[in-house]
């Protein structure tokens, strides 16, 4: 097992009216700034649970942010805070709104000319505005770790930043708020949650059995607990368990001393930037591929995956792990998660856009062990151009 250290200081409230609690989880005497998105916590009662219970605070409301939280929406939520004069801030909502207010955190405190620096320059991030959430949906595990991502609509680039500043103070998961989501919304956060275990998982053995074990029970729970929520979101015991599973899947835990793979976000970044495609359904796009093109690199894990999780034990080593991504593919597929770039009336000239965007960083290896060189890219891609 590898040398490693392990941060995690989030403090995390779980189940049925936890919000009843900001009295106690915000500091007194703050100035709350509450963030959230397009307004589906007007429908879902979550905004009229957490304004009861800011009666105690002075506070304001910006909304808007996107599914893609743009840097431009969060510069104007700066000014909203700075017109306020917040000293907390409060998101509400799902995984982008989380990220958005992590780089909000840090943006109001950043004392260059350019917040964007944060994030394309990896500008050191000194100081930070205090922040909680209120989470209403299973996805990211933003509620549980300091990593954002965020997206300049100028120049269609989507990027990622963290800092030990970016963790929030504490995290409300109340399962009952995610009950109203559509079953895209769904789908896209067992997805999401299903890659972000992957990724921690499908590299190369290291001697992490433990860290192995965990990330295969994630897995399978995702796929025993996924169908049921889509089928009926009220059902409030595997509602919990999927947002449970989500929040474990990036809180730190997988990656304790195993080598991981985020090639597979990064390319899907850009499928994001340039064409508005759903997060999720960017990774179900470009995993598979990922897997075809690197399966001699992660032949070992992918048979320990193919037999631990899709009882796949039959056949030659080669056939074993053909049959663990067509069950991956069948499974995103399954619940209604297109896998290939012709389903989302895309082709050639997006891949030779993808590659060019690496090019012109000079991006030239990225993911685990560097595999991913721009010819591999491209390589995946056309492998994922149609079923």
């Amino acid at each position: 097992m590898n040398n490693f250290e392990l941060y995690n200081p989030v403090k995390l409230v779980f189940g049925k009216d936890q919000v009843s609690k900001l009295t106690d989880l915000i500091p007194a005497n703050a100035k709350v700034m509450v963030i959230y998105g397009g307004g589906s916590i007007f429908k879902n009662g979550v905004y009229d649970a957490v304004k009861q219970n800011l009666s105690a605070f002075e506070w304001a409301e910006f909304g808007g942010i996107e599914p893609n939280p743009h840097f431009e929406t969060c510069i104007k939520a700066v000014e909203a805070i700075e017109k306020h004069g917040s000293t907390f801030l409060l998101a509400v909502g799902g995984g982008s709104v989380i990220d958005a207010t992590k780089f909000i955190a840090a943006a109001a405190c950043y004392t260059g000319d350019d917040a964007w620096k944060i994030i394309s320059e990896k500008a050191p991030v000194t100081s930070a505005l205090p922040f909680g959430t209120v989470l209403t949906l299973a996805a990211t595990g933003s509620e549980m770790n300091s990593g954002s991502v965020i997206t300049k609509a100028a120049t269609q680039e989507k990027m990622a930043f963290g800092s030990p500043l970016s963790f929030p103070k504490f995290s409300i998961v109340d399962p009952t708020y995610a009950a109203t989501l559509p079953h895209r919304q769904i789908a896209n956060g067992i997805v999401d949650a299903f890659t972000h275990t992957v990724e921690q998982y499908v590299t190369y053995d290291v001697n992490t059995p433990l860290q192995d074990r965990w990330a295969e029970s994630i897995l399978l729970t995702l796929i025993e607990e996924g169908p049921k929520v889509l089928a009926n979101p009220n059902d409030y015991e595997s509602m919990a368990n999927l947002m449970w599973c989500a929040t474990c899947a990036l809180n730190g835990q997988l990656r304790v001393g195993v080598a991981t793979d985020w090639g597979t976000h990064g390319v899907g970044h850009e499928l994001t930037a340039l064409h508005g495609i759903d997060h999720a359904r960017t990774l179900a796009i470009v995993l598979p591929g990922v897997w075809k093109v690197f399966s001699t690199e992660k032949k070992g894990k992918l048979l320990q995956y193919g037999a631990r999780v899709w009882n796949i034990t039959e056949g030659s080593e080669e056939e074993r792990v053909a049959k663990a991504i067509q069950a991956t593919v069948d499974f995103f597929e399954s619940l209604g998660v297109p896998t290939t770039l012709d389903r989302y009336e895309l082709g050639q000239p997006t891949i030779e856009q993808v590659v060019g965007r690496f090019k012109a960083r000079n991006w030239t290896a990225i993911g685990d062990r560097q595999l991913f060189t721009q010819d591999k890219i491209a390589e995946i891609l056309n492998l994922q151009l149609a079923l």
